[in-house]
């Protein structure tokens, strides 16, 4: 059951990345988050903050090479609709074309191996795409060279 409710996406993501402090610094993790105001979205606040969780984690499992994490927040104005899309990016391999269909299925893992070295379940991206088609908003991937960026939008109140 979703439950739609106003809040401020800034302050929710600030308080997870409080108590993910101790998982950042055991994996040597470069954290770039700069200070925003509060950005108020309509949404299931307990259910974007488990969007957030995978996603960050993902990031942490996966980073590579400078070991940075970003978190950025980009508000649009699109006809009568405000939203804000946060992501998640990662410093290390793309994720391979042939596999970016399937990232978001039950059990898919692109990388057999590198997910056993963590113990990765791949449920976590399918888990967002239920949150996320739940609320009716957007969601998706992007491919640098440099590494990976996740990202969700939400309509801002």
């Amino acid at each position: 059951v979703v439950v739609m409710e106003r809040f401020d996406i800034v302050a929710m993501i600030e308080n997870f990345l409080i108590s993910a402090e101790i998982l950042i610094e055991q994996n040597n993790i470069i954290l770039k988050h700069k200070a925003h105001a509060p950005i108020y979205v309509w949404a299931d606040e307990f259910k974007t903050e488990e969007v957030v969780r995978n996603f960050f984690s993902n990031a942490v499992n996966h980073a590579a090479g400078d070991r940075v994490i970003e978190i950025k927040y980009n508000l649009t104005k699109d006809n009568d609709t405000n939203t804000v899309r946060i992501s998640v990016f990662n410093t290390g391999e793309p994720i391979p074309e042939e596999a970016l269909p399937h990232i978001w299925e039950k059990f898919y893992k692109a990388d057999k191996a590198r997910t056993r070295e963590y113990g990765g379940s791949g449920v976590g991206l399918s888990i967002v795409k239920a949150i996320m088609e739940s609320m009716n908003q957007q969601y998706g991937v992007i491919n640098y060279t440099n590494g990976v960026e996740f990202w969700f939008e939400l309509e801002t109140k």
